[in-house]
């Protein structure tokens, strides 16, 4: 039976990337063998369940996440047994602020699979861009609350909401377990997920943080018209409990929802129309129409 050609695609393996790896194997690997691929595992900012790691955490997950398998959609199983993290590195980003206002930082991991037939399908579905979000399964034994640091479930207020302009979110602190990292559909994190290979450009990494910074602010001014017309649209609505929900949602959802919200507001709000003065109208009468 003819053997299946495997592509070799993925981050070039160095020696030190080699020499951790075997650390996990029971004999030792070849460059030829194993399939190498980084990730965003996490970061400090406030991700979609209105939580954040602590800065801490985030170095102390980095320590607990090595060796750790990845998984699918978080099923202990050995079945789903994947990869595996080989290395760990908290990336600093003092250019970017997160949703509380502090500088921005990440957990980019390292991890290896094995270029078997097994694993064709995986491989290509990585480098095609199919498999990419991804989840940490971890435990933290204290959660803060953003707006009186008072331990979670010992005040009145609710992550999500906003209190005086400011959101309410949950800090995660002193992680005591990291049990595994998954492929998911939906991660709680919105920018957890496989990185793409990029070139070794000097500037790359200042123009894509400039591409993202971008992209932030597009996204919050999207929301805000969002909810302007959502305003216009019913006085009655609760502003803060569709702040939150559109929080949630991604560009395509928040297009299709603005179309939606300016042709209600466009139905409640016609635009007047400027009428001819008639022969011999004072001109005061006709101020509604001066600008």
């Amino acid at each position: 039976m003819e053997q299946p050609t495997l592509t070799h695609s993925g981050l070039p393996v160095s020696q030190e990337d080699l020499l951790l790896i075997n650390q996990f194997a029971k004999s030792t690997l070849s460059p030829e063998q194993v399939y190498i691929f980084s990730l965003h595992l996490c970061d400090n900012d406030v991700d979609r369940d209105f939580e954040r790691f602590d800065n801490d955490a985030l170095h102390h997950l980095g320590c607990l996440l090595l060796g750790k398998s990845g998984l699918f959609d978080h099923q202990w199983s050995a079945l789903g047994q994947t990869a595996r993290l080989f290395r760990t590195e908290v990336i600093q980003e003092p250019s970017l602020r997160t949703a509380a206002g502090d500088p921005y930082q990440w957990l980019k991991g390292w991890a290896y699979l094995l270029r078997t037939e097994k694993n064709q399908d995986l491989i290509s579905e990585i480098d095609g861009g199919i498999k990419k979000e991804v989840s940490v399964g971890c435990a933290a034994s204290r959660s803060i609350c953003s707006i009186c640091g008072a331990e979670h479930g010992h005040c009145d207020h609710i992550k999500g909401q906003t209190y005086d302009g400011q959101l309410c979110f949950l800090e995660l602190k002193d992680i005591t377990d990291a049990y595994e990292w998954s492929f998911v559909a939906v991660p709680a994190q919105r920018r957890a997920g496989i990185l793409k290979r990029f070139s070794q450009d000097p500037g790359g990494s200042a123009d894509l943080r400039r591409e993202a910074e971008l992209g932030r602010k597009y996204l919050a001014a999207l929301r805000q018209e969002v909810l302007r017309l959502a305003m216009l649209s019913d006085d009655q609505l609760d502003a803060a409990l569709f702040r939150k929900a559109a929080g949630r949602l991604e560009e395509p959802e928040l297009l299709e929802l603005k179309r939606s919200l300016e042709t209600r507001a466009a139905k409640r709000f016609p635009p007047v129309v400027q009428l001819r003065r008639a022969s011999g109208q004072p001109l005061e009468d006709a101020g509604d129409f001066l600008v």
